[in-house]
């Protein structure tokens, strides 16, 4: 009788629990999107409504302008940004896609090999892979720019030759790829390792091989996995500034948006309402890929946890 009563006091508690928790949730929601909402508002303002008046005044009194994005995209001499970022712009998607693809397409060929392909010392492999994650990024960085543009020596006998692609493309494809795959094989690698059983035997039973079976039933059952993956990954590049000036040798042919936001402000500081714009359209190429992979990506963080 006194696990009854328990049980018939639980569902009240649980509503007042849930509304607490909505409100709560709501709150950090508002708390967080006021200044995403501030600098929309403000990049659509002109220079003179942002230097005199509060962004919150233009519900009161709109009066827009697409002036801080045509010289954001196209630049504007006048006021203070010398050229525009849209090459840049171009950079960041030449950078970002395929600093993507190659760590997934290579990590998910390597996770299944280590879960579904027994040979001796596979489990030792993956372990020192999975070790690779305590290694700083910071660390690695000169030493891998100094082996792309002199090789490796021991002595005077050079053992590895300079690939010569700093300040190139591939240049920073490469590091990207070489950062991402130790984090990527281990959430892949217990992905792909769940995967039931009994289809694995039954493709091998019909004679299918290793290949037949990665491209026809791992690659399809693994899509949320690799999604979730994925947008990390491209949130991780896309973001990214560091990786990017170092391996771009400072060129700008080759530079990031990221790298030229900064000096959207122009000398002073006296152009800063550009700087709303740029970011903006920074952070609007991730918010369409997050929202266009949202299912794969909750499908994914969930998968496993219920057989």
């Amino acid at each position: 009788m006194k696990s009854r009563g328990l049980n018939q006091a639980n569902p009240a508690k649980k509503l007042f629990a849930s509304k607490w928790a909505t409100t709560i949730v709501w709150f950090i929601t508002i708390l967080w999107f006021i200044p995403s909402l501030s600098l929309l508002v403000t990049s659509f303002r002109s220079k003179d409504d942002v230097f005199n008046t509060g962004w919150w005044t233009a519900f009161g009194n709109p009066n827009f302008t697409l002036d801080s994005y045509r010289s954001v995209f196209f630049g504007d001499n006048g006021g203070g940004v010398s050229d525009g970022v849209l090459p840049y712009f171009v950079n960041s998607i030449v950078i970002t896609l395929p600093a993507t693809i190659f760590p997934v397409v290579i990590a998910t060929m390597a996770a299944y090999a280590l879960a579904w392909i027994r040979f001796k010392g596979s489990d030792t492999i993956f372990y020192i892979i999975f070790a690779l994650q305590i290694v700083p990024l910071q660390m690695a960085l000169v030493p891998l720019l100094k082996l792309f543009t002199g090789g490796a020596h021991i002595g005077t006998f050079q053992f590895f030759p300079a690939l010569g692609i700093a300040g190139d493309f591939a240049g920073i494809w490469l590091p990207h790829t070489m950062f991402s795959m130790p984090l990527a094989i281990y959430l892949l690698h217990n992905f792909v390792s769940n995967l039931p059983r009994e289809i694995m035997e039954a493709a091998v039973v019909d004679g299918a091989n290793h290949f037949r079976i990665f491209r026809s039933i791992v690659l399809p059952l693994s899509i949320p996995g690799i999604a979730s993956f994925a947008i990390f990954q491209f949130l991780w590049v896309w973001n990214d500034l560091l990786v990017a000036l170092t391996f771009s040798s400072g060129l700008d042919n080759v530079a990031p948006i990221n790298a030229k936001i900064a000096s959207l402000v122009g000398q002073y500081g006296s152009s800063w309402e550009t700087l709303t714009a740029g970011a903006f359209v920074t952070i609007s190429v991730p918010l369409i890929v997050f929202f266009s992979l949202q299912k794969y990506f909750v499908r994914g963080l969930l998968a496993g946890s219920v057989k």
